[in-house]
This record gives structure tokens, sequence and C-alpha cells, in this order.
């Protein structure tokens, strides 16, 4: 490569100024790697490279290890670069068009297990603000509420007699959702004692100390709390309630279709994630049931039990 073609990825990185100091930083070692591999090829001109070594670019990095959004951010590098040289004059097409990166695989949420949960959520004390915690958190994982969703509930919203909690949702959608047993004991309980602390024409069910709706950040910092008295060595955040939520409920009942109603979630395919979380937890499922997939059979009795059916409500503490 002749030292006027490297000096063209200087001036190039001398026109990012609209760009962060990080990501200017990042286009300009994306750029030295592949000034690297464009003298491995003897390239000279950067009118010389075609789609097809760009690709055996991007495919070369891959090969190294570099993951998917690496890969993507080193070939919008390219791009722009080559499209600072199609204004310039000094090339006549962008090679790096049309090429396409590995698919970024879907980042898994992380989950509590079902003791950790139960762990989590049964709270000791009846002090006013205990109580309203432990409703406010039996109620986020026995429900799969959201942070908002919960935020935004009113004292009409959850209807003990048919156990029900009505939720207002993304795009203003309302749903309702079943509530379990433990979730409405808490919120009864809390109710008892809410008008120590709510305002006189408060309308929220969860307020805070100075009487008015409590806020999303008060929950979140109300949970870290209870995470590290609990015992939990690990971080947790609103939405985990919710993931353990879908995630248990997947597992013992199986059905999708269900979840995504519960969750709210408008396509199945947001809801699909939660079919890769347990993975393992499936696999024994099938090494344990199915006839084919057993190294030996039990030798039959005359006592024969029936098989036993663990229900979503009663796997997840009545979810």
């Amino acid at each position: 490569m002749q030292q006027s073609e490297v000096a063209k990825i200087d001036a190039f990185l001398g026109t990012l100024h609209h760009l962060s100091g990080h990501t200017r930083k990042a286009y300009a070692g994306d750029l030295a790697f592949f000034l690297g591999y464009c003298k491995q090829l003897e390239v000279n001109e950067w009118q010389d490279l075609d789609g097809r070594q760009i690709r055996g670019y991007i495919t070369q990095r891959h090969r190294q290890g570099i993951g998917g959004r690496s890969l993507r951010r080193n070939l919008s590098s390219i791009r722009a670069f080559y499209k600072y040289l199609l204004t310039r004059g000094e090339v006549t097409q962008n090679p790096a068009e049309g090429i396409t990166t590995p698919k970024v695989g879907k980042r898994l949420p992380k989950t509590l297990d079902v003791e950790q949960s139960a762990r989590l959520v049964e709270l000791k004390g009846d002090e006013k603000l205990t109580l309203r915690d432990r409703a406010i958190l039996e109620l986020m994982y026995s429900s799969g509420l959201r942070l908002a969703e919960c935020v935004g509930l009113d004292l009409y919203s959850v209807d003990a007699r048919d156990g029900l909690v009505t939720v207002t949702g993304k795009g203003n959608k309302t749903r309702k959702v079943p509530v379990g047993k433990y979730a409405l004991d808490a919120v009864s309980a809390w109710l008892k004692v809410r008008s120590q602390l709510a305002a006189l024409e408060e309308t929220a069910l969860f307020v805070s100390a100075r009487g008015k709706r409590i806020s999303g950040r008060s929950i979140q910092q109300r949970l870290r709390h209870w995470a590290l008295k609990q015992g939990l060595d690990t971080h947790v955040h609103p939405h985990m309630l919710r993931h353990s939520f879908a995630t248990h409920l997947l597992e013992s009942s199986g059905d999708l279709r269900a979840v995504q109603e519960f969750l709210g979630h408008a396509d199945i395919s947001t809801t699909q994630i939660y079919t890769n979380l347990d993975f393992q937890h499936l696999a024994s499922v099938y090494d344990q049931a199915h006839p084919r997939a057993r190294k030996a059979r039990q030798p039959a009795t005359g006592n024969r039990e029936e098989p036993t059916t663990v229900s979503a409500r009663t796997r997840t503490r009545d979810t």
C-alpha cells in the first residue's frame, strides 16, 4: 500500500469531528486492522479492492473470534471510509456495500431460579413499608409485571375475587393477568395499612412514605435493598422478576402463547427468547421422560404410580 493511500485514512479520520472520541478511536483501530490486511494482499490502491476481498477480511476477523457487533462496526468503518473516497473522486465504487456480517446472537436475560425468587419475595416483618414492598415483589413475580406497569397500578386494578390484575402496558394497551394466592394475600395485608401512608385523594395502589404514587426508582432501590438483605449474591433489578416469571411459567406449562398473553408481547418472537433460557432443564426432562432416552428402564411393579403433573401456578408459587 502506497504512502499516499495510507495518508487518506488519516485524512478521513480527521473529518469525524461529529463523532465521539470513543467512536473515532474505534474507527481508527478498525481501519488499522483493515490496512494490515490490504498489505498482506499487496493491494497498492484503494481503488483496487473489490467486494470479494472485503468479504474475505470480514471472514478472517470472524475466524479470529471477533464478535458480531464488532464485525458490524468494522464493516461500517470501511463503508464510511469508501464513502469519503467517493466524494473526493478517489474511487469509483464502494466495494463494502451489500456485504453482510454474521448475525449478532441475542443476549439472554438473566433470571432467578425458583428458590431464589421465593427467598426474595418472602419478606419478614409487619412494618408498613415492608408490607408494601412484599406486595410489590409478590405481584411483580406473580404476574410478570413491568416496572412501569407496577407503578401505574391503582386501587381498583387488582380484583381479589377473580384473582386478576388489570395492567396498562406498552402502547397504552390494557390486559388482564392472573394473580396467585401469595400475591393476593400480600396485597390484602398492604391494603390494611395503606391508608396510614397514602394521601387522602391518592388513587395509586402503591405509595411512597410521603403518601404519593411510588416511583420506579424507589422500587429499584428497595429491590436492591431486599436482595442484599435476603442474601442473594446477584444483582437484582425489577425486570429480572418479569424474566423469572416467564421462564418458570414456561418451564412448567410449555405454553408459549399463554406466556405471550401474560407478558403483553405483541409479537411471539419476543416471547420466544425464553425458550432458550433453560435448555439444560428441557434436556433433563427429555432424558427422564422419553422412553427412548432412558439408558435402562425400571423393572415393572404391581403398584404403578400415576405420573405427577406440576402446574405452572404451583411451580412458581401461584404465578
